[in-house]
């Protein structure tokens, strides 16, 4: 695979090939770490026991082998080192692949999840290679999304993108900071199945103009001959998710989503018709709620405005669809960058100003209050790093943009408790199972973006991590003091919190379900 790469890189950036090959082995070495985690804590396959010998950890597999390496390794955001192995059966593990490889999975998951694994090596060492040199100050809040080097900072699959080649990675991925020229299709109306407001920008008459992605026109679109192109572009810069981007000069409130039938780290980015029918739907509801709880001013929504699909044999296709979201530029004051959460940890907390522990409990303060409390009116935010945006001002925290949502799951019984009647839903994202809900917001903001500060803040700043949590804690505290006790503050200082098993989930059956695994939760000991 790396020979191919730099094969590739010869023709089409030769100029990355030295950086890249100097890139490789401590990328191999981050996401073999990352899979050694996984190994550590998830529910795998053929995985029957784990213990720890002082600072070595032990997994033992189905057939009695057993894998060693250092614990420090398996632990969540480590730092592992360029020749980081773990000792199998037949010596030393060096790259991801082949210690999955221990496992003996004969399945089609198992072979697509050791692809998937080398492909994000590959693009990890890429995207290194191509951020070599300090980027400087973060002019704008595109800048801050395209700071991500390393992708997810928890996932093996951080830099995976199934489907594209080398070239399509330096041409597309915001670690490469492009502008993309996005296609115009244009979609008759009769074809057309929308949601929401679609802007007279995108229209011709009574034909919609579908933003495209340009790897989606060469490589789907290519397959529907009846549809054309419009002439018209829209130069665009991809933002955090890869398939979002932020217009440079049309549409300049609005942020795009587009279909991409690529794999990033856990799903095809594709976009299902339940989505776009929901989205529109769902932001007047959360943004209804926000408001009501009178946290308007500290969380502000970016609201889904409008999105469709070309219909396709009838039904709406998801490779050939798009949504229209509102752009966190139309949400900032002069002299404000919004800076998705993840962004704060990829960057070392360069962005963050002043003394840590008043920044921590600024932020917390802004996030924490509207978060519990919509949890306990029947709103789950699934308010990950990449979801879940700060908007800075000199470095200090002003206030919290929340994004995408299609990740949000709503409890009927518990908002007909504050007067909300639930519109139709499209999806299956209602229900009353309350440790779901609980599950979804706590996964992305506790086992996520909280985790993430306090490991950035502690590692850079010389901070106690354990100070850092009490005051989490202490504004969760007062959060729930004025909470009704219906269980939402007991799993919030619970002795664990529920982190996604992903790649439990790339060698499921069903690898688009979700699974979680339990990991300790630093909050317990400050109840």
């Amino acid at each position: 695979m790396s020979q191919t790469t730099i094969d590739e890189l010869r023709r089409v950036r030769p100029d990355l090939v030295e950086p890249f090959t100097a890139a490789l082995p401590g990328a191999q070495a981050t996401v073999l770490g990352r899979l050694w985690g996984a190994f550590s804590r998830e529910p795998l396959p053929g995985v029957t026991s784990r213990q720890r010998e002082g600072d070595t950890l032990v997994v033992t597999l189905r057939q009695g082998d057993r894998l060693v390496a250092a614990d420090a390794c398996a632990q969540r955001f480590a730092q592992v080192p360029e020749d980081f192995t773990v000792v199998g059966p037949d010596g030393p593990v060096h790259g991801p692949a082949e210690l999955l490889a221990e496992l003996r999975l004969p399945t089609p998951a198992a072979s697509r999840l050791a692809a998937e694994l080398d492909n994000s090596v590959v693009n990890l060492a890429l995207a290194r290679a191509a951020n070599a040199q300090d980027p400087g100050q973060l002019r704008d809040s595109a800048d801050a999304e395209q700071a991500v080097v390393d992708g997810h900072p928890q996932h093996p699959c951080c830099r995976t993108r199934t489907g594209m080649s080398v070239a399509d990675v330096l041409a597309y991925a915001p670690e490469h900071h492009p502008v993309i020229q996005l296609a115009l299709l244009a979609v008759p109306a009769e074809r057309w199945q929308g949601a929401g407001t679609w802007p007279e920008e995108l229209r011709d008459g009574d034909t919609i103009l579908l933003p495209v992605h340009p790897w989606q026109r060469d490589h789907v679109l290519v397959h529907h001959p009846d549809l054309a192109v419009a002439r018209r572009t829209i130069p665009a810069r991809p933002l955090l998710s890869l398939r979002t981007l932020a217009p440079v000069a049309d549409l300049a409130d609005c942020h795009i989503k587009t279909a991409l039938d690529v794999q990033v780290t856990n799903y095809r980015r594709t976009i299902s018709p339940v989505e776009v029918a929901d989205g529109p739907v769902l932001s007047d509801l959360v943004s209804a709620v926000v408001d009501k709880a009178g946290f308007g001013e500290s969380l502000q929504i970016l609201g889904e405005l409008g999105g469709g699909a070309v219909r396709v044999g009838g039904q709406a296709s998801a490779s050939l669809a798009a949504m229209l979201r509102e752009s966190t530029e139309s949400h900032l004051d002069t002299g404000e960058i919004a800076v998705p959460l993840t962004a704060v940890h990829a960057t070392d907390a360069t962005v963050v100003a002043g003394d840590p522990m008043r920044w921590l409990a600024d932020f917390a303060g802004l996030v924490l209050p509207p978060a519990l409390t919509l949890l306990s009116m029947g709103v789950a935010l699934e308010a990950h790093g990449q979801n879940t945006l700060v908007v800075l001002r000199d470095g200090r925290p002003m206030r919290v943009l929340y994004r995408d949502l299609d990740g949000v799951r709503v409890s009927p019984r518990r908002l007909a408790a504050w007067g909300f009647t639930l519109p139709p839903l499209a999806g299956s994202r209602a229900g009353d199972d309350l440790d779901a809900l609980r599950t979804k917001l706590f996964g992305g903001l506790l086992s996520g973006v909280f985790s993430e500060l306090v490991d950035v803040l502690s590692r850079t700043r010389a901070v106690d991590p354990w100070a850092l949590w009490e005051t989490v804690a202490a504004v969760g505290r007062r959060v729930y003091a004025d909470l009704p006790d219906d269980g939402d503050a007991a799993a919030f200082f619970g002795a664990t919190l529920p982190l996604k098993a992903t790649i439990a989930m790339r060698l499921a059956d069903d690898p688009g379900k979700a699974q979680w695994t339990a990991v300790a939760n630093p909050l317990a000991r400050c109840r």
